[in-house]
Parts: C-alpha cells; sequence; structure tokens
C-alpha cells in the first residue's frame, strides 16, 4: 500500500510523532492506522501524543538581531519551571535563529534545525521533557537601525517579553529606551493610521453608550466623545504616549529631541491571549500523577 503524505500527518497529529518515524510505523503496518499508533507506542515515540492536549501558557520569547533585521519567536511550554531548564533554553535560541530565513511559522516549523525540522525537534522535547511544547507566534522587523530589549530575562536575549524597535536615526541608547517603553506600556500601534478601525469603533461605541447614560443632549454627547476617543488614542498609539523615561514628552517627541523617527515596533509577550482553564490543587495532583 502506498504511503501518502495525508496518512503520515494524520498519524502525526494523531500520536505528535516526527515525520519520519510517522512513515516508518506506516510502512512497517501496510498503511494500518491504529497499527501504526501501537507501533510507535511500541517504540515510545508516542509520548508526546499525551501531552499534545495541555494548555502551554508559559515559556519564552527570544529576539536576535542582525544589522537592520530582527525578529522575535515565543516558544511556549507548560510550566515556568521548564522555561527555567538549559536544554530548553538552548531549543529556543536555536529556534530564533532559524526563523531569520523564514516567512512565517508554518516555514519556521519545516525549518532545518540541525539535521531535524523544529516540528520534529520540538515532538522530541516533548517526550524527554515530559510537557507540551509549541511554537505559537514569530513576527520580524526591518529598519535603518533594529534594536532589542528582553523584559523579565530567563538567559541573554530571552525572557517573558521581546521586543523589537526600528528606527531611523538616532542610535541604540534611544533605540533601548523606547523599547523599554514599549514593554512596560504596551501600546496597540504605532500611530492613530495603524489602529485596527475595529478596536477603535468598538471603543467609540462604548464611549456613546456611557455618555447617553449621563442623559445630556445628542450635540453635548458628541462633543464628549470627540476629547475621549483623542484621549484613548494618545494612550494607545506608540508616537502619542507619555514617554516613560520623561512624562513630560511624547515618545515621539523623545525620539526626535534624539535625531530619530520610530518606524516600527513588535512587542511579543509570552501566552498573551492565552485562555487557561483553571484546576483545583487537588485535580492538579491527580493529573500529575497520572504523567
Amino acid at each position: 500500500m502506498a504511503i501518502t503524505a495525508a496518512m503520515v500527518k494524520e498519524l502525526r497529529d494523531q500520536t505528535g510523532a516526527g515525520m519520519m518515524d510517522a512513515k516508518k510505523a506506516l510502512t512497517e503496518t501496510g498503511g494500518n492506522m491504529d497499527e501504526a499508533v501501537d507501533w510507535l507506542r511500541t517504540k515510545g515515540l508516542a509520548k508526546a501524543a499525551k501531552k499534545s492536549g495541555r494548555t502551554a501558557a508559559e515559556g519564552l520569547v527570544a529576539v536576535h538581531v542582525d544589522g537592520g533585521n530582527g525578529v522575535a519567536v515565543e516558544v511556549n511550554s507548560e510550566t515556568d519551571f521548564v522555561a527555567k531548564n538549559a536544554e530548553f533554553q538552548e531549543m529556543v535560541g536555536k529556534i530564533a535563529y532559524a526563523a531569520e530565513g523564514v516567512a512565517d511559522v508554518d516555514a519556521l516549523l519545516a525549518a532545518d534545525l540541525g539535521g531535524k525540522s523544529v516540528a520534529d525537534t520540538l515532538t522530541d522535547k516533548i517526550a524527554t521533557i515530559g510537557e507540551n511544547m509549541s511554537v505559537r507566534r514569530m513576527a520580524k522587523l526591518s529598519g535603518d537601525t533594529v534594536v532589542s530589549y528582553v523584559h523579565n530575562a530567563a538567559t541573554n536575549g530571552m525572557g517573558k517579553i521581546g521586543v523589537l524597535v526600528a528606527l531611523s536615526g538616532g542610535d541604540e541608547a534611544i533605540g533601548k529606551q523606547i523599547a523599554m517603553h514599549i514593554a512596560a506600556v504596551n501600546p496597540a500601534a504605532l500611530s492613530e493610521a495603524d489602529m485596527d478601525p475595529a478596536i477603535v469603533e468598538k471603543e467609540k461605541q462604548v464611549q456613546m453608550d456611557i455618555a447617553r447614560e449621563s442623559g445630556k443632549p445628542e450635540q453635548v454627547i458628541e462633543k464628549m466623545i470627540m476629547g475621549r476617543m483623542k484621549k484613548f488614542v494618545a494612550e494607545s498609539t506608540l508616537l502619542n504616549q507619555q514617554f516613560v523615561v520623561n512624562p513630560d514628552l511624547t515618545v515621539e517627541a523623545a525620539a526626535k529631541e534624539a535625531g530619530a523617527t520610530i518606524t516600527g515596533f513588535i512587542r511579543l509577550e509570552v501566552g498573551e491571549g492565552i485562555v487557561v482553564e483553571k484546576e483545583d490543587f487537588a485535580a492538579e495532583v491527580a493529573k500529575a500523577a497520572q504523567g
């Protein structure tokens, strides 16, 4: 029986095994999916399957800059304990370097990492370390100058929050200060023009509903909304925010004083947006005992 790529993918999805292991299992069992699962289990190659349903909301963000190009990658684990593991950190660092040459997460998972794909390397680590892991996000940034900053660093170049900021003019010192500001304040966009229209419209509707509760006339409400939305945009956009280093200046004004123009930024925070189900302590202990 011919072993197709679709069959290999199905078995990998089901077991978490590597591509070559999945193909060999199907070959050895004549394409029988159930027997191939058992074959992998007997070889100890399906360990990762037990972990794949667990929520991985911890981990690290790694940043890497090469000249005017920077990349940030989020690799997740289940616990912060694993994020502090030197073996995990070494893998994350290698994945960040591999991300330099690819465009997105799918391409990164297929990229070579010392003779194995990133996806297969993750599967191996899941089996040996014993926790679910994933490459969740990556982002790239280019500019005349790209500066990185890692907040709450676990080791060099990786931590809980990774920031890249692109500048035209200026120097690394102002770039680092701006990157630290981004880490602390978490702007939604660079400028008003870069904001998601849906987010702006939603905020406008919320403010209108709040204003109408006051019972004021519509023409008064309209003026109130203009002021509130101006404040919302100022607080949400990097260029218009008060600079944490010097609140008397906006970030844009501080950059200008240093001879710089900010052209872009990236901020990745570990676990951002992941919903983690809460368990009581007894359930957590029982789950750990089951492996």
